[in-house]
This record gives structure tokens, C-alpha cells and sequence, in this order.
């Protein structure tokens, strides 16, 4: 549970390590031997990156992917503000990416309503697109939740995984696609959530330690850190095996809900590059509330890439940032 507070944890190491430095010099030494010992740890968190520019215009040579947790494309409060999903759609319009991988999607793909996929996906101009969900799952009569891939990019092969139990969070799915003679193979993928009630958010918020009702929103946030964790360490353990056994180059998109450092990012993520720790700058929180800490959201690529640039676009139009990264295959050999 620490890793959830890590980055405060190296800030007040930070802070240990100039007071004793002017204070009592030699226990500056136990704090220079935690920031040494911990030193990958911390890199997962603060890149040692002052500035960070991102050039919207693509290069075709590179690949533009894009991962957002889309919050159901706004379909709760669509009536009282349909220009959500306007203004989501001209974002990704705007930055035009070639692989677009979206979690918490709710829409359909049979029935005309207010989130129907072909809609949605001739608004966005890909020539491509796979929607990953559970019947179990649906959100009501006519809308699916579950994960989406749309593609600029040639699809040549689709296929959803589901692990034991089949639930939401133990689906993911993955496409492969050439780019080029090249095949690549792209995950999209959403861990356990920590399922926090209205009440547990409002608690995190504003609660306090003089009522009774403390210790009951305590133990009921506690419990679910827990089960979550429990839930990602066997979702990460199989996604890793999919990602082993691919026999093309790598790309993983998705909402960890988890942070750096966890367990489930680095069974995930531990050979992959970060698109974030490569080319990103200063915490860049995906997750709108609770922490300005809360990094969940990530893109990986293995070695046979090379990432060019990476940004999160700050505009709230869910509770999760898009984030977005420019790469390229590396040429054979380097």
C-alpha cells in the first residue's frame, strides 16, 4: 500500500536529506542511501526532465497512439451537456493519433442511440475499430461496457482474451496491425478498479476523525485497496503471459488503476519503456481526483521501438486525462 503514497515518501526524503546535510551531515547519509537504493522507484515518478514539448503535427513515419479512460463517453449526463462528447471527439480529432485505445466505454454497435459506435467512429475518420465486451456486462438494454480500439492503421487480426472469472477488469483485448511490412501487436487493457462508493470519495475529500462513522469508511476503503490489489496481481500475471507469447513487437495501452511501482505495473511493465518516464515531464496525474499523485494511466512499448514524444492533454472532459505518444519502429539492430 505504500507505493500509493510513494511520492510523498520521496519528498520527504528530500527534505530529511538537505536538513541533515546542514544539521547533522553524517545522518544525511541514511537519506542519500534510500534515494540510491530506491533510485529506479523514484525515475517511475520524477523523470529527471525539467521541460517537455509536444509537436501536434504527426510524422508519418512515426505511430501516434492514444490511451483514454473515456468515463462511458459522458452517456450519464448526455441530455444536460451534450457537448462532452462533442468536445472528446474534436480532442481526438485534434491530435489525430493512429491507434486510439479507449476503457470504460459504453455504446453500441447494433442499436441507434446516443453512443452508437459507427457514429462515433465515422466522427473520428479511422478506417478501423474492435469493441471488446461481456453480454453480463451490459449497461442497460442496448449499451456494452467494455474496452475500444479504433485504428488508422490496417487490422489484421482481433481477438478478445478473457481470464477466470469472466468479469469486466479480467477481459482485455488485443489487435495486430501493420504498419508498413511490420506487424505490431497492440493491448488494451483496464485492471481492477477500486470500486470507491460516493461516500468513500466524499470521506477521502472532507472526512474527519471525530464521529463513528470514520472507522466504518476507513475499514470499507482499506478493504477495497486490498481486494483491488489482490484482483490486479492475478490480471497482471496473465496479461503478462499474452504479452510474452506475442511473436510481434509490443504496444500496451490501458487504465492500471494502480500506480508506479505497484506490483501489476511492473509484472506489466518492468522490461517495457514507459512513453511517460522516456519523454514526459513533472508527475502528470491521469486521474482527476483523490491525489495529485495519481499516475494510473500508462503506455508501454518494448525495445523494438523508439519513443519520440509523450504528453497528457489536461482538459477534463473525464474523471481521467487523455495521454498520447509518438514512436516509431526502431531500424534492425539498434
Amino acid at each position: 500500500m505504500f507505493t500509493f503514497v510513494l511520492a510523498y515518501l520521496v519528498i520527504a526524503l528530500l527534505i530529511f536529506f538537505f536538513f541533515w546535510l546542514f544539521k547533522k551531515q553524517i545522518w544525511f547519509l541514511i537519506s542519500l542511501l534510500a534515494i540510491i537504493a530506491g533510485w529506479g522507484a523514484i525515475m517511475n515518478i520524477f523523470p529527471l526532465r525539467f521541460s517537455s514539448s509536444f509537436t501536434i503535427k504527426k510524422d508519418t513515419a512515426n505511430i501516434r497512439v492514444m490511451s483514454w479512460n473515456v468515463e462511458q463517453f459522458n452517456i450519464l449526463h448526455h441530455k444536460e451537456h451534450p457537448e462532452v462528447k462533442r468536445e472528446m471527439i474534436d480532442l481526438i480529432n485534434q491530435y489525430d493519433p493512429d491507434i486510439a485505445c479507449f476503457q470504460e466505454v459504453v455504446a453500441s454497435d447494433k442499436v441507434t442511440g446516443i453512443n452508437y459506435l459507427p457514429a462515433i467512429f465515422k466522427a473520428l475518420h479511422f478506417t478501423n475499430y474492435f469493441y471488446s465486451y461481456s453480454i453480463k456486462d451490459d449497461f442497460d438494454r442496448d449499451h456494452h461496457f467494455g474496452r475500444l480500439i479504433f485504428s488508422k492503421l490496417p487490422i489484421i487480426n482481433k481477438q478478445t482474451v478473457v481470464n477466470n472469472p469472466n468479469d469486466y477488469n479480467a477481459t482485455f483485448q488485443y489487435i495486430d496491425v501493420l504498419k508498413g511490412n511490420d506487424t505490431i501487436r497492440v493491448f488494451n487493457i483496464h485492471l481492477q478498479s477500486l470500486k470507491f462508493s460516493k461516500a468513500n470519495l466524499n470521506y477521502l475529500d472532507n472526512g474527519s476523525i471525530d464521529s463513528d462513522s470514520t472507522l466504518r469508511e476507513s475499514k470499507s476503503i482499506i478493504s477495497k485497496i486490498k481486494t483491488g490489489f489482490i484482483k490486479r496481481s492475478v490480471q497482471a500475471r496473465f496479461i503478462r503471459d499474452e504479452i510474452d507469447n506475442s511473436p510481434y513487437p509490443v504496444i500496451l495501452c490501458g487504465d492500471f488503476n494502480d500506480v508506479p511501482n505497484s506490483y501489476a505495473y511492473e509484472k506489466i511493465g518492468g522490461d517495457l519503456q514507459n512513453a511517460f518516464v522516456k519523454k514526459g515531464f513533472g508527475i502528470a496525474r491521469t486521474f482527476s481526483t483523490i491525489s495529485p499523485t495519481l499516475r494510473i494511466d500508462n503506455i508501454f512499448a518494448d525495445d523494438h521501438f523508439i519513443i519520440h514524444q509523450f504528453t497528457r492533454v489536461k482538459k477534463l472532459l473525464s474523471d481521467h486525462f487523455p495521454i498520447v505518444a509518438d514512436m516509431r519502429l526502431a531500424p534492425p539492430g539498434k
